[in-house]
């Protein structure tokens, strides 16, 4: 039996969307540091890292790009910036944050990111799970008594615990855009929207439904749980820890000569829309920062990748931001475009106050977006290459750029690289018995080599019948490749021949010392 390559290709995006649908623990009950943790792993690496340089390059068409997007979207001023795992590399804005003033918009300028808050509740509640306060796993009532009394749409309906609220699963309806008016409501009116009944769309832990107002009972949680005010906890255990010292909640807190002032565009003019107070649903929509300030945030989610031994540094633990970064309730879009507009299908999929993808070529993507009255905003990182990038814009309801043109630039223009993962020891020491295995079937190095189940699964002789048709068809061999790693114990490489090449696949068994339980073998001709 042969492994052809586009059934190794099958069996990839097999398991990657059965890992993306596997349940996702959420309790932490073993203390890291007491564990014993491995000396010889291979943290990820860039080959050649000249990710600064190459982005600092397209300084001038990025800024020339959002230039132009902004004025043909009428959008009065757009900050934007591009991180580099803790360097802002790319910092710049174009237009007005003031109509009436005539104030320039400026990178120390502050936005109202809406959406984008979410996130930082996100991280919030898991701070809190971390530290033993809360579970995800606990029902919302536990801690909002009010939701008691919540008439479900079937009797079967679990109840709606933390987890639901965080990934938009609790059953609510999408409330966009009356949610964005409820900004500066009071505690009260939240509570009162409970007691009078929240109309159903789905069944709790059913399917995916973006909900504001599920975010703001997050708030409301961690103002319980914490006993004091999400925003002052919010402040404290995140942006201070990570030097923002320029984010607000409320815009009436702001110097008036950095504040952003939101428009509408309507009747070929720019139009003032009403600036909204900080109130019970904040959680959902309420921050505003500047660029400078926002790009720390993003620094910090990058550095949750790759995984290492690192010392820990942050307000949550790196592993932590990871849960963050997983998709719960993936669904695959297979009328997804790539950058070139080229059908590329896509999974997508929610984590907690954070969207993830990973495209038809292996680009995962980890971002959020915000719309309220009077602005838009948009951030996006990409975790296996330490990039992230964000742009604010006062316009209702915009999107400030023009990504696919930016990642363009960027995975095609630069051809920027990702992380890759170093060659295991023992898949090196594996990969040097299994080419002297399937050359001459040495009964002692089988013996020390071959797991209990590989000739139960086909038997020697099968097996070599089946490599030696395999080498007659290949004819003579040039050369034989570096093994390319998939994980610590999985990888393939390739076997030049004259008449093509010989594409070699094998996994390891989890024993201490891992030995080989699976070998493919399949023969690509010169074409």
């Amino acid at each position: 039996m042969t492994f052809p390559k586009q059934h190794f290709i099958s069996f990839f995006l097999l398991s990657l969307l059965i890992s993306c649908n596997s349940p996702q623990i959420t309790e932490k009950k073993v203390d890291s540091g007491s564990r014993p943790i491995s000396k010889t792993y291979k943290v990820p690496v860039f080959s050649t890292d000249n990710r600064l340089e190459k982005i600092e390059s397209i300084t001038p068409q990025i800024h020339a790009m959002i230039t132009e997007y902004a004025e043909k979207r009428h959008i009065p001023g757009v900050v934007y910036g591009i991180v580099v795992d803790t360097n802002l590399v790319v910092a710049s804005a174009t237009g007005l944050l003031d109509i009436s003033k005539e104030l320039s918009a400026t990178t120390s300028s502050a936005f109202r990111i809406a959406s984008m808050s979410k996130s930082f509740t996100a991280m919030a509640i898991m701070k809190l799970r971390d530290e033993g306060k809360l579970s995800l796993s606990d029902p919302v009532a536990k801690y909002i008594p009010e939701m008691s009394g919540l008439e479900y749409l079937t009797a079967d309906s679990p109840d709606i615990d933390i987890e639901n609220l965080m990934t938009m699963t609790a059953g609510f309806p999408e409330d966009n855009p009356w949610g964005d008016r409820q900004l500066d409501e009071s505690d009260q009116m939240l509570m009162n929207l409970l007691t009078d009944g929240i109309s159903f769309s789905n069944p709790p832990s059913y399917t995916f439904e973006y909900s504001n107002t599920g975010y703001a009972l997050l708030g409301n949680i961690i103002s319980r749980v914490s006993g004091m005010p999400y925003q002052r906890y919010i402040k404290e255990n995140i942006l201070m820890p990570l030097g923002m010292k320029h984010t607000y909640w409320e815009y009436a807190n702001i110097p008036i000569e950095q504040l952003a002032i939101g428009y509408r565009w309507e009747n070929d003019q720019w139009k003032l829309e009403p600036m909204l107070h900080d109130g019970s649903y904040g959680a959902m929509g309420g921050l505003i920062t500047s660029i400078e300030d926002f790009s720390k945030y993003v620094s910090f989610h990058l550095s949750a990748w790759p995984p290492r031994s690192d010392p820990e540094s942050g307000p949550v633990k790196r592993s932590t931001l990871r849960e963050m970064h997983t998709p719960k309730f993936p669904t695959l879009n297979t009328g997804a475009t790539d950058f070139n507009n080229k059908p590329c299908a896509t999974v997508s999929g929610y984590g907690y106050g954070l969207g993830i993808h990973t495209n038809c070529k292996g680009l995962k993507l980890v971002r959020h977006g915000g719309a309220l009255p009077g602005f838009g905003s948009n951030y996006v990182f990409y975790p296996d290459y330490g990039v992230g990038i964000m742009a604010f814009g006062n316009l209702t309801y915009t999107s400030p750029w023009p990504l696919k043109k930016i990642e363009k630039l960027l995975f095609e223009t630069l051809e920027l690289e990702p992380r890759k993962l170093p060659l295991s020891d023992i898949l090196r020491e594996r990969k040097q018995q299994v080419e002297l295995l399937i050359k001459g079937w040495n009964p002692e190095l089988e013996q020390e080599l071959l797991a209990e189940n590989f000739y139960m699964d086909k038997s020697r002789e099968h097996r070599m019948a089946e490599a030696k048709e395999i080498f007659d068809k290949a004819g003579t061999v040039l050369d034989t490749e570096e093994i390319t790693p998939y994980n610590q114990l999985r990888g393939s490489y390739k076997i030049n021949t004259e008449k093509g090449f010989i594409d070699v696949f094998f996994t390891l068994t989890p024993e201490k010392e891992a030995k080989l339980q699976q070998l493919y073998l399949s023969f690509e001709p010169n074409s």
